[in-house]
């Protein structure tokens, strides 16, 4: 059975915000007929309160969902009870203090650091560092605003590796700079999903918002992941209900 893969922010729901009903319907669906996983830069309470949590999943359908916050360096399953974790790939203290001392330091030194910020601008997530130049509660109008070329966040992001030559320093959301292990982006957490599982690459979709080249999807579809792009959460609802025609064909055969 094909497991279909899922960008989380600006594809299963708006930036930052609760998933929408026509959305959630259609996640279920898909999970009546194949595996689902949600992979994205963001920690676990990201997926539980924007996603999760809003949906009404018996445990057959929990058990064929896979959560991969933090580009894959945590990977979660159900239990039947809650979310434990199969594996946390997390920095450590000192790789830690050392990435968040370096964004801090360049961010104010280029004029990027928000004086009044929606939410924390640096955020530990154990196996990341993330950089949100508005805060993470930010609208997603201002957040639109901020940066629609990507220089800011380029500047950013190349003052930061240079200070960080062991860790992988890559631009994530639209004013986001996420700071890594080496190697760390969404290809290494599907790289895991298909290790972990033994569904192979070639045997799974991924669906998401950022697939040009330089794009936080990109590297999924340099994998050789199959991938359909989309613009919105609106669209994905129409990706996701012809693919559970699709999959579900057989079973009416």
């Amino acid at each position: 059975m094909p497991l279909v893969a899922f960008d989380l922010d600006d594809t299963l729901t708006p930036s930052k915000s609760p998933i929408e009903p026509p959305m959630a319907q259609a996640l279920a669906a898909l999970l009546d007929v194949a595996p689902v996983c949600i992979i994205s830069g963001g920690q676990l309470e990201q997926f539980t309160v924007q996603v999760t949590d809003r949906l009404d999943l018996d445990a057959e359908r929990l058990a064929r969902l896979h959560l991969m916050p933090t580009c894959g360096t945590r990977y979660y399953r159900h239990d039947g009870s809650g979310w434990v974790a199969v594996y946390a790939h997390d920095l450590s203290d000192a790789e830690r203090t050392a990435a968040a001392a370096a964004v801090e330091e360049h961010a104010r030194r280029l004029g990027l650091w928000a004086e009044r910020p929606w939410g924390p601008v640096i955020e530990d997530r154990g196996s990341q560092i993330t950089f949100s130049a508005l805060g993470q509660q930010a609208p997603l109008d201002a957040k639109r605003a901020w940066d629609p070329t990507g220089e800011k966040k380029e500047a950013l992001r190349a003052a930061v590796a240079a200070d960080l030559p062991d860790l992988e320093v890559r631009s994530g959301g639209s004013t986001s700079v996420d700071i890594t292990r080496k190697g760390v982006d969404k290809a290494y957490g599907m790289r895991k999903l298909a290790e972990h599982t033994g569904i192979a690459l070639e045997d799974m979709v991924f669906v998401g918002d950022r697939l040009d080249e330089g794009g936080n999807d990109y590297p999924v579809k340099a994998l050789g992941v199959p991938c359909v792009a989309v613009s919105g959460w609106e669209e994905t609802v129409d990706v996701v209900g012809r693919l559970v025609e699709e999959l579900a064909a057989p079973r009416l055969s």
